[in-house]
């Protein structure tokens, strides 16, 4: 059995993937996320010529601006964050498609302004009655704006169109709040409708996951516990809350990265190979992982959370998470937090998948690492082996995109000794393409309907049904007063207790 190779960009010179007649309309156009990747994504697309010639950009917003004001917007953001070179001509034809319509989430007026709009792009610009709805918008105003797309005629799509949702996570705050929200989406846009976007699973390297496994031999027949000891899955910042405040305090670590991106990397590795690469195949694997993953009986003792303290970052003398703006000092937010899962498949049954992310550390990074059993029998003298640790493939994702194969080799000279080298693969190294931004590709996929990067409703349940207990764990630590999120200083790799956690299974995190 042969499988296209996922880690092509299938929209390449070769074969490009074009999106046919469309357009988007963006609520939320003033926040970070439309102005630092949607925007620009959508023009960089339109700049390597994946977005039809008529393509049509609505923005949504409560602000009192004409279309030309809207048009300004896109324009400093595309200078100031596009990924490639500003085109005059390019702009130009995408700006003609630009059209804003203010109003507030509740405003019926603006609902049907947006309604005449999108009947003038079809009839002007041709995008065919297909348009995509962007809610670039806190989860809680998800509800009013599909409920007013359906009440204003805007959700159902005439014959031979199609209309799509696309939100942002957090995909709720807990199991019930995520299934409250599917529910919502569900009564207006049908599953194949609603595109959750998690941007990791946009990146290159997140994809090569599946072509480093299922197209290379060598790789796959020991993937599994008979050599495979444990798997370290990382997301490390270097930088604290910012101004998020607001959004972070009562969130935390936890929810906003393991529930989602940790989860995604984690099935990755450890599903199964799948029928083919499209997303209903793909759904499967990854649902089988997280339906099989079990928790350790001791969350005492096979988690740790962790607050950022006072420190050092990027040579500078930085404050702790308690002196943040807007942060209580009672809080019990954590900024970091580890834990211990088991995939009880035959596949991974004795393995460990340690999952850990948190801000304020080392350095940026995000790796996935498999580490491998020791060899059986070394005929090798102490005094021959220098610090030789355990074989580890690591999987780059951000930055510096890669793989490492870490190894043991023989010191040149006469004696036989023995030390750790890696050997590399950057992707920045092996190809003459730059990688798409991931925005790029999740919009491309969502104008094209094709969903084998978006989490269905299933996997997000899921995910929250293995997270639910941890977090129920800590409020009542919490609640009793037993123990509260362990400060680590600014610049560090966390807390002491997150180092106990692998400590007690005879084990270290790998040092980034």
């Amino acid at each position: 059995m042969t499988h296209p190779n996922p880690l092509r960009d299938p929209r390449d010179r070769r074969l490009p993937r074009i999106a046919g007649p469309c357009g988007m309309v963006l609520f939320g156009v003033t926040g970070d996320l439309s102005r630092k990747k949607i925007m620009p994504a959508i023009y960089d697309l339109a700049n390597r010529g994946l977005l039809p010639p008529g393509f049509s950009l609505v923005g949504f917003a409560r602000r009192d601006w004409a279309d030309q004001d809207f048009a300004q917007i896109v324009h400093d953001s595309v200078k100031a964050h596009a990924r490639t070179e500003f085109r005059e001509e390019v702009w130009k034809q995408l700006a003609e498609g630009f059209r804003f319509v203010p109003g507030d989430f509740d405003d019926d007026h603006a609902f049907d302004q947006l309604r005449r709009t999108i009947e003038e792009l079809d009839e002007e610009r041709g995008t065919g009655g297909n348009h995509a709805f962007y809610l670039a918008i806190p989860p809680g105003f998800f509800g009013n704006v599909v409920h007013q797309l359906q009440e204003h005629g805007l959700s159902t799509p005439r014959e031979g169109s199609w209309r799509r949702v696309v939100v942002e996570k957090p995909f709720g705050h807990d199991l019930e709040s995520a299934r409250e929200l599917n529910t919502t989406l569900g009564e207006v846009f049908p599953p194949g409708s609603v595109f959750r976007i998690d941007h990791y699973l946009g990146k290159e390297t997140v994809q090569n996951i599946l072509a480093l496994r299922f197209a290379n031999e060598m790789f796959e027949p020991i993937w599994n516990n008979t050599y495979v000891d444990h798997v370290q899955i990382t997301m490390a910042e270097d930088v604290g809350i910012g101004g998020r405040a607001g959004y972070y305090d009562g969130i935390g670590a936890a929810r906003d990265v393991i529930q989602n991106h940790l989860l995604q990397l984690m099935c990755l590795v450890a599903m199964e190979e799948p029928v083919s690469f499209d997303a209903e195949n793909v759904r499967i694997e990854k649902e089988k992982v997280l339906a099989s993953v079990q928790l350790p009986a001791r969350l005492d003792k096979t988690t740790a959370r962790g607050q950022y303290a006072a420190g050092w970052a990027g040579g500078e003398k930085v404050g702790g998470f308690l002196d943040e703006d807007g942060i209580k000092k009672s809080s019990t937010t954590e900024t970091y937090a580890a834990v211990t899962l088991n995939v009880a498949t035959r596949r991974w049954a004795g393995v460990p998948f340690y999952l850990r992310t948190g801000k304020r550390l080392g350095r940026r990074v995000t790796e996935v690492a498999l580490v491998f059993k020791r060899a059986p029998h070394q005929p090798f003298a102490a005094s021959s082996v220098e610090e030789l640790t355990q074989n580890a493939l690591v999987i780059r994702v951000q930055p510096d995109e890669g793989v490492t194969l870490r190894f043991g080799s023989k010191v040149p000279g006469t004696q036989m000794e023995i030390r750790d080298v890696n050997m590399d693969f950057v992707y920045g190294g092996s190809f003459t393409e730059e990688s798409p931004e991931a925005y790029e590709r999740l919009i491309l996929d969502v104008l094209l309907g094709d969903p084998p990067l978006f989490p269905r409703h299933e996997e997000v349940e899921l995910s929250w049904k293995i997270l639910d207990p941890i977090l129920a764990h800590w409020a009542k630590q919490d609640a009793k007063g037993k123990s509260k999120p362990d400060p680590y200083p600014s610049g560090g790799w966390g807390p002491a207790s997150a180092d106990e956690m692998l400590a007690r299974d005879g084990r270290t995190w790998r040092r980034p």
